[in-house]
């Protein structure tokens, strides 16, 4: 995809893969809606599970992160169940009910937070009692593996994928970036065309530097 493209093109779909209690997806995914606007791309939406991609190593992580990583199955279960009944339309609009009150609000990741952000998109409630339940967990398990197949097991959420050069090439797929605050406006497509051009060069791989401050919501 050009990174200089214009409103006028076709849109390309730009696959996004997260997990409704990171917060920095949550900033990812808002600096994504304002690319949208900018630029020639249609968000297609898909869950990815932290709790999933560190199972198998919880007494590696901080008690925090382990305790995050237990009330983390039961978003991601619910917006699985959500799509499965209602659509994958409802990803995007229940995702941000949840984060809004995640994110912003610090509101706790339990049933009556799920609950409030249903009703707040009109989906039933009862939805709910997919997060104590592993009946959707192979669907989910799914679309976890959709996305972490194509960055591989050392990233984490988000993952983003956009078609690659060529109708047989492979999607170009990476995990983040990490943005602190979101960018908007201009200043967000400029992110994304480097972000494409970068991502695009074959044998690239990693570029990174150290976070010095927490997640910014404002």
């Amino acid at each position: 995809m050009n990174a200089a493209s214009t409103t006028t093109e076709s849109p390309t779909t730009v696959d996004f893969w997260f997990d409704p209690v990171c917060p920095w997806t949550w900033l990812t995914s808002r600096w994504m809606l304002e690319v949208a606007k900018s630029r020639p791309v249609e968000v297609s939406w898909h869950v990815m599970s932290l709790s999933i991609l560190n199972e198998n190593r919880l007494d590696e992580l901080p008690e925090r992160i382990r305790v995050l990583t237990g009330e983390a199955w039961a978003p991601v279960r619910v917006l699985v169940a959500a799509s499965l009944s209602h659509g994958p339309e409802v990803l995007e609009p229940l995702y941000t009910a949840l984060g809004e009150r995640y994110h912003l609000e610090q509101q706790p990741e339990n049933r009556a937070t799920l609950e409030a952000a249903l009703r707040e998109v009109g989906l039933p409630v009862d939805l709910a009692d997919a997060g104590d339940t592993d009946r959707y967990d192979s669907e989910l398990r799914a679309s976890h593996r959709r996305g972490i197949s194509l960055v591989g097991e050392d990233v984490g959420s988000p993952v983003i994928a956009v078609p690659g050069p060529g109708a047989q090439s492979e999607p170009v797929a990476f995990f983040g970036p990490v943005v602190n605050p979101t960018p908007k406006g201009e200043e967000a497509a400029r992110l994304w065309d480097g972000v494409l051009a970068v991502a695009s060069a074959p044998g690239f791989y990693e570029i990174k530097r150290t976070r010095i401050s927490g997640p910014d919501f404002g």
